[in-house]
């Protein structure tokens, strides 16, 4: 008893031992640890950043001294760093950015007066993922656009690399002076800033923790500003890292402008527009708006910051923050600025917009809504955006600077910005009806015929042929060689082909100017299988072979008479064949079909019918029963 109480008591000093140990040793490694976190005032290193493209760990430096931070809820996280600032602004480009510039402004520099109307040149199809962002065009007119994946596309629309990202892109990139492009991620697990060098080679990713829904712009000293869907206006050093987080009082969709002094607006959920000091985030004035800022400011070239807010109206606000005007024009698109200072903004009506006192010019009805299609000008003053109709539909629509219509063009779903290239080409983005993302480009271009093939057609049954035109001057003329002896001049007729085999169609356009193009694709004639429809029983309830009550599902008590309608052309039906569950029950050689089911049963059951055509394919049909006797 006393060695066991000895025992008991050895175990308790050697514990007390223990913890005696830990706290002497290991509590000040911690208490000092904490202390470099929270109280310390030396510099010290952080080192961040792996690379997924290079397989190897790489590292960016920096030594920041944390009595510089500051974070009292409204005001930023800043953190001033060393050898970190860039000479390097946004690229002199076509469109390096959302909207073009850091007023985004939707201005171009570059006339589209030229173009035939409405004329697609191409399009590019992003991998079976929506397209939901917008395109910047670099110094040598390579696009780029994110989707599922990132993308960069030659001028002539194919593909020069492509990146997989985790997540979505639904924004536009945008592109410095060295030609490094960025682009936010949403919709991942996690989420990610990103900065790809031209090659498309990853030259880091900064972890956001968030949606970014905003479209990034870079200032004059390289610093990249975005908003967060955690209720942030951020902005980043070129090499990566955190130079300072403003925290809104919600989340953040909108897109920064910059104004010609550096001033940061961007509008915000909580219903503010705000204006930041670029060097340290610090709040330069916030003006209140009814409801929610979803979209993006622009700056007028005397200063006046222009937003919409989802009480239906245009704002135009002081840079002192004070309001000039306001104007309804529906909560719709991020308002943007024509060359001669006409504010376009709407829903489902465009609004254009008198600069000096708000008033109205001219509204047009767009058929549907502008949902995510800014609008853009190009020199000429033709104004360029994307609608969404019904859903499903859409269309580039390109409008006189009075308003009028000059021509649309079918894109599907458009929630994508319109860009503007050197030599006049129009990029939009699009959607169809299976959310399937393209870019189009709308231009001057040589012609080129798409017969759209493979095509597969039942025999004695009308097939649709589908012909697409490229560039060249219209109007044209269309010519389709089905390859059976027989020809249309549709662009996209339909055709009855009689006898099984392969055949090339032959597309052929011819434009104004005698330029031509061919296409082919090749159609398979098949045989189609044969049609059965079990017509009885329905749902409801059977006593002895006769319906005498509805119900939601087939109920047969006795026997039953089970009949089904079946055909094939041109061959016919050989027989149907009648299984119960696995079983087969019974074979019918001759119209009607039926068989009459009078052994005893019991709960539920699987009634299924076999149609056969005499070149042996076979259509089943089948359905779930009760039976009762």
């Amino acid at each position: 008893m006393y060695k066991g109480c000895f025992s008991i008591k050895r175990k308790i000093l050697e514990s007390l031992l223990v913890l005696a140990i830990v706290i002497l040793f290991i509590f000040p490694a911690v208490s000092s640890t904490s202390m470099l976190s929270f109280s310390s005032r030396d510099n010290y290193n952080i080192y961040h950043h792996q690379s997924d493209v290079q397989k190897t760990s790489w590292y960016i430096q920096h030594s920041y001294d944390e009595s510089s931070m500051i974070n009292d809820g409204r005001s930023p996280t800043v953190i001033n760093k060393k050898q970190v600032i860039s000479d390097s602004g946004p690229m002199n480009s076509s469109w390096p950015m959302y909207c073009h510039d850091t007023h985004h402004t939707g201005r171009s520099p570059y006339s589209t007066a030229d173009n035939p109307p409405g004329i697609m040149k191409w399009s590019f199809r992003t991998n079976n993922y929506s397209l939901y962002g917008s395109s910047a065009i670099d110094a040598n007119g390579i696009i780029y656009l994110g989707s599922g994946d990132f993308f960069a596309l030659y001028p002539n629309g194919t593909k020069m690399w492509q990146y997989g990202i985790n997540g979505r892109c639904e924004s536009c990139p945008a592109i410095d002076e060295d030609g490094t492009i960025y682009i936010g991620t949403a919709h991942g697990d996690p989420n990610y800033f990103y900065a790809f060098y031209p090659n498309g080679i990853m030259k880091w990713r900064y972890y956001s923790g968030e949606n970014i829904l905003s479209s990034p712009v870079i200032g004059n000293d390289g610093t990249i500003y975005y908003g967060g869907e955690s209720n942030s206006i951020n902005a980043l050093y070129p090499n990566g890292t955190l130079r300072w987080r403003y925290q809104t009082g919600f989340i953040v969709y909108s897109s920064p402008a910059i104004g010609d002094d550096g001033t940061i607006y961007c509008g915000c959920h909580d219903g503010y527009l705000y204006a930041l000091y670029p060097n340290n985030g610090t709040l330069k004035w916030r003006f209140p708006t009814g409801d929610w800022i979803r979209v993006s400011p622009c700056i007028a070239d005397d200063g006046t910051i222009y937003c919409v807010c989802t009480d239906g109206y245009l704002y135009a606000v002081h840079p002192n923050g004070t309001m000039k005007w306001r104007t309804w024009v529906e909560a719709g698109t991020s308002p943007t600025i024509g060359q001669d200072g006409t504010i376009y903004a709407g829903w489902s009506q465009l609004y254009a917009v008198n600069p000096e006192d708000g008033s109205v010019k001219w509204i047009y009805d767009t058929g549907g809504c502008i949902q995510g299609g800014t609008p853009c000008t190009s020199a000429d003053g033709t104004i360029y955006f994307g609608t969404i109709v019904e859903i499903i539909d859409g269309y580039l629509i390109a409008l006189n600077p009075d308003g009028t219509e000059q021509w649309r063009n079918y894109i599907g779903s458009c929630e994508s910005a319109p860009a503007i290239g050197e030599d006049g080409t129009i990029y939009i983005g699009g959607m169809d009806s299976n959310s399937n993302g393209y870019l189009y480009a709308f231009g001057q271009g040589p012609l080129k015929a798409e017969a759209n093939g493979p095509y597969t057609a039942m025999i004695n049954q009308p097939v649709q042929l589908t012909g697409t035109i490229f560039g060249g001057i219209p109007p044209y003329n269309c010519h389709w060689d089905f390859g059976d002896g027989n020809v249309s001049e549709e662009q996209n007729p339909t055709h009855t082909y009689f006898h099984v085999g392969n055949y090339i169609a032959t597309f052929t356009v011819t434009d104004s100017e005698g330029n031509c193009s061919v296409d082919t694709a090749q159609v398979t004639v098949i045989v189609a299988k044969p049609s059965v429809t079990i017509i009885r029983p329905v749902n409801g309830i059977y006593l002895m072979d006769i319906r005498v009550l509805p119900f939601s599902k087939p109920v047969i008590i006795g026997r039953i008479t089970i009949q089904v309608k079946a055909a094939q052309e041109p061959f016919g039906i050989e027989r149907v064949e009648f299984y119960i569950d696995d079983t087969v029950k019974a074979t019918d050689t001759e119209a009607p079909y039926q068989w009459t089911w009078s052994t005893p049963a019991f709960f539920k059951h699987t009634i299924r019918a076999v149609a056969y055509d005499t070149s042996g394919k076979s259509t089943e049909k089948s359905i779930d029963v009760s039976k009762f006797f």
